[in-house]
């Protein structure tokens, strides 16, 4: 059973940065693509970024192109996710999660692990 912890979240202004991290058991972040998602209240569970274990390919959702980055240490088992530029409308519970394949994909389907996520509050 793989287990995944975020950390990292909090409350940041808009314009500033945050950068989460993800920790996980064993040896998930070398055999697993990894994701992030993001739920905000009253809304579904969305796609924000993912990459690849065993190719680089990346993903990212429209909304944070260019403003966050997602990257992996594999010794250390832990996956990141960087935020810069951030907006009120990135305010939402994120969370990281393992996918079924080393290969990544966009679809919530596909990630079979889950962290219990962490808040981003984005606010004045």
């Amino acid at each position: 059973q793989e287990q995944l912890v975020e950390s990292g979240g909090g409350m940041v202004q808009p314009g500033g940065s945050l950068r989460l991290s993800c920790a996980a058991s064993g040896r998930t972040v070398a055999k697993h693509a990894m994701g992030w998602f993001r739920q905000a209240p009253g809304k579904e569970r969305e796609f924000v970024a993912a990459t690849s274990a065993i190719v680089e390919i990346t993903y990212y959702g429209d909304s944070v192109k260019g403003r966050f980055t997602i990257s992996r240490d594999n010794a250390k088992n832990t996956m990141y996710l960087q935020m810069n530029s951030v907006k009120p409308e990135d305010t939402a519970i994120y969370y990281c999660a393992a996918h079924r394949t080393p290969i990544a994909t966009m679809f919530r389907d596909d990630y079979d692990y889950w962290g219990q996520g962490t808040q981003v509050t984005v606010s004045s």
